[in-house]
């Protein structure tokens, strides 16, 4: 317990006490003063394979939501889906650490040089056959309406998996979950109120509300399907089997739309989650073009 306290104390306050932990918020390594040593019993390889998951999954989602800067709809819109890219960002770069911590680079190590810290070797210098994200956050935006139903559902999902994993016996994993559902909580909130006001609005929002609707369910055919490394670290106590968050997830979409007077489209079998195993579309790859090109231009660059 007293490890697990530790570290929960220096996520929360090495870095002055605050609470600030994103990207950007004043300090060098995010997991500085923090013990990585991994409990006996895990596998380091299935960590940090796990911790690739659900860092790529909120470094994607957040490049994904820069891409409405300038183009949302309302100047206040823009400043709070920055602000939920940033929330993202945080929890991409301290996952990412994390995985780095144990030993993951892959092919990243060939170009990563001792002045490229982990999360960012690994954000940058990964091709698209090595993340290890879901399709529900690779995929397109679609417009406005679409953009708000996919953050409802990634959001509910993330909560629901971050929620269990503030017991992880990983206490690392564990500490940053905790300082995860709160923000998760808030994007879930703020996705659902523009789908109430979309969903129940004009004749053309309700339309819109409802394509995209139509349009991000199928993706859920990923979501609830485990890896063999997710079934292995839940086993250990590490992991959430994402099957367990499959009821709180659907009663929670299901309120949503039916408040929002949207049908519920109909809910998709589970399918392999390929995007967990490197399997992905050509939209990854045009993505990571934009993510990652600056930094690939120029390696060894300081900012």
């Amino acid at each position: 317990m007293a490890h697990e306290e530790t570290v929960y104390e220096a996520l929360d306050h090495a870095h002055g006490g605050e609470g600030q932990w994103a990207f950007g918020t004043g300090f060098d390594e995010p997991l500085a003063g923090v013990d990585t040593t991994v409990p006996d019993g895990i596998d380091p390889v299935d960590l940090g394979a796990y911790c690739l998951m659900l860092g790529d999954d909120a470094l994607v989602l957040a490049q994904r939501l820069t891409q409405w800067i300038t183009a949302a709809p309302e100047l206040e819109e823009e400043v709070a889906i920055a602000n939920v890219a940033l929330d993202l960002l945080g929890q991409a770069r301290l996952l990412l650490a994390r995985a780095g911590s144990v030993g993951v680079l892959g092919r990243s190590r060939q170009l990563a040089t001792e002045s490229i810290p982990d999360e960012d070797a690994l954000a940058y210098f990964r091709d698209a056959d090595e993340f290890r994200n879901s399709s529900l956050v690779e995929a397109p935006n679609g417009d406005f309406a679409q953009t708000m139903v996919r953050l409802l559902v990634a959001s509910t999902v993330r909560l629901a998996v971050f929620a269990r994993l503030r017991e992880s016996r990983d206490p690392v994993l564990a500490a940053i979950a905790a300082k995860g559902v709160n923000e998760l909580a808030y994007h879930r909130d703020h996705a659902a109120r523009w789908v109430l006001r979309l969903g129940d609005g004009t004749e053309e929002s309700h339309r819109r509300a409802q394509d995209g609707a139509d349009a991000v369910w199928p993706l859920l055919a990923h979501v609830f399907a485990a890896t063999d490394v997710e079934d292995r670290l839940t086993t250990a106590g590490v992991a959430v089997d994402p099957a367990a968050t499959r009821e709180e997830v659907t009663a929670v979409l299901t309120e949503v739309l039916e408040r929002a007077t949207l049908r519920v489209p109909p809910w998709p079998a589970d399918a392999p989650p390929h995007g967990r195993e490197g399997r992905h579309g050509p939209e990854l790859t045009e993505l990571l073009a934009g993510l990652q090109g600056l930094a690939r231009q120029h390696p060894a660059a300081t900012w």
